[in-house]
């Protein structure tokens, strides 16, 4: 996969830990006033709620999600991605480490 940057962002140093050191993020804010986590997440499954929409682009790796009450997971790989509504959740299933960016959408 093509490699993605950011040019003119800010970016905050203080690290977005969860469950226990097992999905780790950092912010940034884009010339355009975007906000967005890039992040890593190592083996497990975890679920995350949401307040706003987002959407959620794999970058290296691969996982399996649930977004809010779907019955079946569906396997999502670099380069693809999915959205999740707002005041919803998803669950992912990482079975090695899966690396991700994480667009705000509201």
């Amino acid at each position: 996969m093509k490699e993605i940057e950011f040019t003119s962002a800010t970016v905050l140093a203080k690290a977005n830990i969860y469950f226990d050191g097992k999905v780790v993020s950092h912010t940034l804010i884009t010339e355009e006033g975007d906000r967005k986590t890039l992040g890593v997440i190592f083996p497990g499954e975890y679920k995350f709620d949401t307040a706003a929409p987002e959407r959620m682009d794999i970058s290296h790796g691969s996982c399996e999600i649930k977004v809010a009450d779907a019955s079946d997971w569906t396997e999502v790989s670099a380069g693809d991605g999915f959205d999740v509504p707002g005041n919803s959740f998803f669950v992912i299933k990482v079975a090695d480490e899966c690396q991700y960016i994480c667009s705000f959408l509201a």
